[in-house]
Formats: C-alpha cells, sequence, structure tokens
C-alpha cells in the first residue's frame, strides 16, 4: 500500500461517543458468499488486518477493564460484514478500485491456496487481474461511494 492510496480520519472527525453511521468514512468486507464458514472468516480477517494497517485514525483508544487490563483499541467507525456471489464480489472489487477515495483491499483465492507467502505473490503475477478471484474484498471510503458499491448486500450469516 502506497502514501496515496491511505485514507482515514482527521483527529477532529474521529468521536467515539457519536454512532457508527455518524462517521465520515464506511467499512465493509464482502465475503464470497459459497465459502465454508472457517475460509470465509480467514479471508475477512485478513483482509480486516490490511484496512487496520492502511486506514488512519480507524482504531479507538484502549479500553481498560475494572481490573486495569487493557484491552487493544477497536474500530470505533464500525464494519459490516456482507456476502455475495463470486461474480458479485468481482465486480464490487473493479467498480471499488475506480472510485475516487475508497480503498480496496482483496485477498485473491491464491491466498488460501499455498501456504507460503513469496508462492502466493508469484502466484498472483502469474494470473490477470480479472483472473484473480478474490474470496473477500474491503471497502473504506465516504459513506455514500461505498453504499452505491455495494448496494442492499446482506450480512454474513
Amino acid at each position: 500500500m502506497t502514501e496515496e492510496q491511505l485514507v482515514g480520519f482527521a483527529p477532529e472527525e474521529i468521536d467515539t461517543a457519536a454512532p457508527t453511521r455518524s462517521a465520515r468514512l464506511k467499512w465493509v468486507v464482502v465475503v464470497q458468499q459459497d465459502l465454508p464458514a472457517g475460509r470465509a472468516v480467514n479471508a475477512a480477517a485478513c483482509v480486516a488486518a490490511a484496512i487496520g494497517a492502511g486506514v488512519h485514525g480507524l482504531l479507538g483508544p484502549d479500553a481498560v477493564d475494572a481490573d486495569g487490563s487493557a484491552h487493544p483499541g477497536l474500530p470505533w467507525a464500525g464494519c459490516s460484514v456482507l456476502t455475495a456471489p463470486a461474480e458479485q464480489l468481482a465486480a464490487i472489487r473493479a467498480k471499488a478500485a475506480g472510485s475516487d477515495g475508497v480503498l480496496v483491499v482483496d485477498m485473491p483465492e491464491a491466498a488460501q491456496l499455498t501456504r507460503v507467502y513469496d508462492e502466493y505473490l508469484a502466484a498472483v503475477a502469474e494470473t490477470a487481474s480479472d483472473a484473480l478471484a478474490p474470496l473477500a474484498v474491503a471497502l473504506v471510503g465516504p459513506r455514500n461511494r461505498v453504499d452505491r458499491i455495494v448496494g442492499r448486500l446482506p450480512l454474513l450469516a
């Protein structure tokens, strides 16, 4: 991820007391609907990790429980995990990639078919973009743009 690709919240936009719907940016993860539960959760977690690294101001402050133990900050602006058929997931990724101000993180199927990261990189390098078969796509961007891209997809059940 390059510096130009990073999106995020300015310090004055971060309001942990406000409802998640009031945040300027919306975050969704869309997972291929036919994946078995374990693979779906893995794909969602992997794209979420990349989003966490690429979105400034997404994580709230650490929570401290009554015993004084700290719990690392979670996304204060929320995240919806949705589902879509494989063909629609690829179309969502393509549409989002062309949308200004939307950060797109995807997990191609090759990521779950390899156990060595360099092998994953080689597999992606040998595959055309439209043939990568995303298992999950995460988007963060202006609420109205993200809503137009994902429409009324159902929540992952």
